[in-house]
C-alpha cells in the first residue's frame, strides 16, 4: 500500500484514539489504527462478540450514542480508504528512525509473528490498566478485578459469580456493581474504602472546598450520572459500606467469604469491627494507572504518572502525540476531548501547517474542566495509607514468580534493598509474564519504595524469533512478513 498522503499511526482504538483517528482523518492525513483488540472501542466502548447474539446489548453499554457516531464515522472513512484498522496487533516498541517511525506489533492471539507499520508521526492512546493492591486470599479463583468483572459482563455476557462483592476504592465501582446487579448478581455489598461524602466537603480549608465545589458544578453530568447509580444500588438493595475494605478473602477451593472491616483515618483496620460476608465472587480495583510502556520506550517525559504532553497533546519527542487515559486518567469525555485535539493538531503537523487552535476551542474547554473534575476525584478516591500494613507476610504480592510479602519485606529490612529495581533483583519480584505491570503497586506498597516507572525498551514479551527476523523496507502497512518455505 502507498499513498503521498502523510500517514499517521494511532495505537489504541478506545475513545482517545478513535476520537483523533477520526479528526485526523477528515483533515488529509491517512491514520493507520494499531489495536490489539478484535473489535474498537477499548474497554469503554467494549461489546458483546457477534456470535453470542446479544439483543440490547446497549443495555450494558456506556454512551450507546456517543459510540454508534464514533463506529459509523470509522466504517465510512475505512470505505473511503482514509483508514486502515489493524486489529489484533498487539504493539511491543515504536522505533524512531530518521525518516518517521516503525511501529512493531504481534500479530493475533498467538503473538508470535511480527509485523511493522511505518508512519510520519505516531498517536500513542494506549489507554490505563488497573492498580491492583495485594490482601490475604486475593489469588482465589472468584477474586477478579474490577474492570476485568465489567470486561466478562460487557464482552462475554458472563458474571463472575452469582452473589457478589464489589470492593476497593474509586468511581469504577458504581458501574461495576449496577452493571452486576443488573444482570442477575445478588451484589451483597459495596465496599468503599473512602468516605463519598468527602467529595462534597474534607477537611483542608474554604479554599479546597470553592474550588472543589467549582470543580463539581462544571460537570453536572457526572453528578446526575452518580445519582443515577446510587439510586440503582438502593433499588437492587446493595449494601454501600464507605469506610470500610476487605482485609481478607477465604475460601478451600475458590472464593466463599470476605471479611470486611472499618477503615480509621490512616486505612487501618479497626479492631472490633470485622464481619463476614459470603460470595463467590469479588470484583476488587483501586483505581487505574497510565499504560505509559511505549511512551517511555520512545524517551518521552513523563508527568506524574503520566506522559507529559502540550496544549497540542504533543509529547516532548517530535512526531508523537499522546492522549486519552496514558497522559493522566480521566475518564471517556476527557479521552475523546484529548483525542479530537491532538487528531487535529497531528493533521496539521504533519501536513506542514501549524494548527489553529481555535478550530479545537470547546474541545479544549471541555479538557480543562475534565481535568480540574479528575483532580479533585483523585484526591478523594486514593488508597487508604496504610494498606499495606493489612498484607501478611504469607500473602502472594507477585503471582508470577509465586513472591511472598515476607520475602519482599526481607529484601528491604534484612538486606537493604531501597528500591524497586534492587527488590527485583533479590526476589524475582516483577520478572515474570507482565515484567511488574501488575505487581508493581502492590510490591512497591509493602517494600515502602517509591513507585517509580522503569523505563522498558519492550512493552510486552517478543518471541526471540520475532526480535531476529531483520525488517522488510518494502513491506505494506500491516502486512506480516513472508513465512519460511
Amino acid at each position: 500500500m502507498t499513498t503521498e498522503r502523510p500517514v499517521l499511526a494511532v495505537v489504541g482504538a478506545g475513545p482517545a484514539g478513535l476520537a483523533a483517528t477520526l479528526a485526523a482523518a477528515a483533515r488529509g492525513v491517512h491514520v493507520v489504527v494499531v489495536d490489539s483488540a478484535a473489535e474498537p472501542g477499548g474497554q469503554f466502548y467494549r461489546r458483546p462478540a457477534h456470535r453470542l447474539g446479544a439483543r440490547r446489548p446497549q443495555a450494558l453499554h456506556h454512551q450507546w450514542r456517543t459510540w454508534q457516531r464514533l463506529g459509523e464515522g470509522l466504517d465510512a472513512h475505512l470505505a473511503a480508504g482514509r483508514v486502515t484498522h489493524l486489529s489484533d496487533h498487539h504493539v511491543w516498541c515504536v522505533e524512531r528512525e530518521p525518516a518517521g517511525f516503525t511501529v512493531h506489533a504481534l500479530l493475533g492471539p498467538e503473538q508470535e509473528r511480527g509485523v511493522t507499520v511505518r508512519a510520519d508521526g505516531v498517536l500513542l492512546a494506549t489507554g490505563g490498566y488497573e492498580r491492583v493492591l495485594p490482601f490475604p486470599g486475593w489469588t482465589l479463583p472468584g477474586v477478579v478485578t474490577a474492570g476485568g468483572a465489567q470486561a466478562m459482563l460487557k464482552g462475554g455476557l458472563a458474571l463472575p459469580g452469582r452473589t457478589a462483592v464489589v470492593a476497593g476504592t474509586g468511581p469504577l465501582l458504581l458501574p461495576v456493581a449496577t452493571g452486576l446487579a443488573a444482570a442477575g448478581a445478588r451484589v451483597t455489598a459495596l465496599v468503599e474504602s473512602a468516605d463519598p461524602r468527602a467529595v462534597v466537603g474534607r477537611p483542608g480549608g474554604p479554599g479546597d472546598s470553592v474550588r472543589r465545589a467549582r470543580a463539581l458544578i462544571a460537570e453536572p453530568a457526572k453528578l446526575v450520572e452518580a445519582a443515577g447509580y446510587a439510586t440503582r444500588l438502593l433499588l437492587s438493595r446493595t449494601r454501600v459500606m464507605a469506610r470500610h475494605a476487605v482485609v481478607e478473602a477465604h475460601g478451600r477451593e475458590r472464593l466463599e467469604s470476605v471479611t470486611v472491616a472499618a477503615l480509621d483515618t490512616e486505612g487501618r483496620a479497626v479492631a472490633g469491627t470485622e464481619r463476614r460476608l459470603a460470595c463467590d465472587a469479588l470484583a476488587v480495583g483501586h483505581g487505574l494507572l497510565p499504560h505509559t510502556d511505549l511512551a517511555e520506550g520512545l524517551g518521552c517525559r513523563l508527568d506524574g504518572p503520566g506522559v507529559r504532553v502540550d496544549d497540542e497533546q504533543r509529547t516532548d519527542v517530535p512526531g508523537v502525540w499522546a492522549a486519552g487515559e496514558t497522559t493522566g486518567v480521566g475518564g471517556a469525555g476527557l479521552s475523546l476531548a484529548e483525542g479530537h485535539i491532538a487528531g487535529r493538531s497531528a493533521a496539521a503537523r504533519l501536513s506542514g501547517t501549524a494548527p489553529d487552535p481555535r478550530t479545537w476551542a470547546a474541545a479544549a474547554r471541555s479538557r480543562a474542566r475534565l481535568r480540574a473534575f479528575s483532580a479533585e476525584l483523585d484526591g478523594v478516591y486514593a488508597a487508604p495509607v496504610r494498606w499495606a500494613e493489612r498484607v501478611t507476610d504469607a500473602t502472594v504480592v507477585c503471582r508470577c514468580e509465586e513472591v511472598t510479602a515476607g520475602a519482599v519485606r526481607e529484601a528491604v529490612g534484612g538486606l537493604g534493598a531501597g528500591d524497586l529495581r534492587t527488590v527485583k533483583l533479590l526476589t524475582r519480584a516483577g520478572m515474570g509474564w507482565c515484567q511488574g505491570r501488575m505487581c508493581e503497586p502492590g510490591v512497591a506498597g509493602v517494600a515502602g519504595c517509591a513507585l517509580i516507572p522503569a523505563r522498558r525498551l519492550l512493552a510486552r514479551p517478543v518471541p526471540l524469533g520475532v526480535l531476529a527476523a531483520a525488517p522488510d523496507p518494502g513491506r505494506c502497512h500491516g502486512e506480516p512478513p513472508p513465512q519460511p518455505q
